[in-house]
């Protein structure tokens, strides 16, 4: 009995630390702003990626691209060369470290939240159109680790955000930010809905999918143990 128990520990562990692998590379693209070149102070697009998995996920020689769908037109991601578990980060479409501070200015008041980063892109043909476009992220080998796609965005104030705080992954979004949802909230001016840096990370489902199978395992062993004593 002792020998068994100590097997079904074993395979418990295997199980969890199985399912934390699965976890540890997920990110998401949980926010767009497709508008806010035109519409918006900040005069730059920015979307938000979250680090879905259990640990720090390094995003080094990562790329995005917009509709081409093409790592070889995609344009580097700078300024973060790492997201922590669960953390959301900000990428502006410039080429400017100013563009942060004025990002912080319009959305925050000069103040941007404690933790907040944000990163850059740019480059010749990677641009966020606001009647409709798409957003993919490679890494460093060139395979997709995010996409998601869009269609056109507010034309009139206040410009919502797209709200991909449920982690959707390789369909179109269209959920728009409302304001107390999602920690979103509408800055000063009243022009715009978002809610940057702050939506909090989605478990990916396979981690839960993992465990749950886990579990029936060891009670369909532990019942078949029960049977043979």
């Amino acid at each position: 009995m002792k020998a068994f128990r100590k097997s079904v520990l074993a395979l418990a562990a295997v199980l969890l630390t199985a399912g934390a692998g699965a976890a540890n590379a997920g990110v998401s693209i949980t926010e767009v702003a497709p508008w806010s070149s035109g519409n918006s102070a900040v005069g730059a697009d920015w979307f938000e990626l979250t680090n879905t998995g259990a640990t720090a996920l390094s995003i080094s020689g990562w790329k995005v691209d917009d509709n081409s769908n093409s790592f070889s037109s995609a344009a580097a991601l700078s300024g973060i060369s790492s997201i922590a578990a669960g953390q959301s980060v900000i990428f502006i479409e410039s080429s400017s470290s100013a563009k942060a501070s004025t990002f912080i200015s319009n959305r925050f008041g000069g103040k941007a939240p404690s933790g907040l980063l944000i990163g850059f892109y740019s480059g010749s043909g990677v641009g966020l159109s606001a009647d409709g476009d798409a957003l993919n992220i490679y890494n460093a080998s060139g395979v997709l680790q995010a996409n998601v796609s869009f269609g056109v965005s507010d034309s009139s104030a206040p410009f919502q955000t797209f709200d991909n705080a449920a982690g959707l992954n390789g369909t179109k979004i269209s959920t728009l930010s409302s304001a107390g949802v999602n920690g979103a909230f509408t800055i000063a001016s009243g022009k715009e809905i978002g809610s940057p840096g702050s939506i909090a990370a989605v478990p990916e489902p396979e981690s839960y999918a993992m465990l749950l199978a886990g579990l029936g395992l060891i009670g369909a062993i532990a019942r078949r143990r029960t049977r043979r004593l």
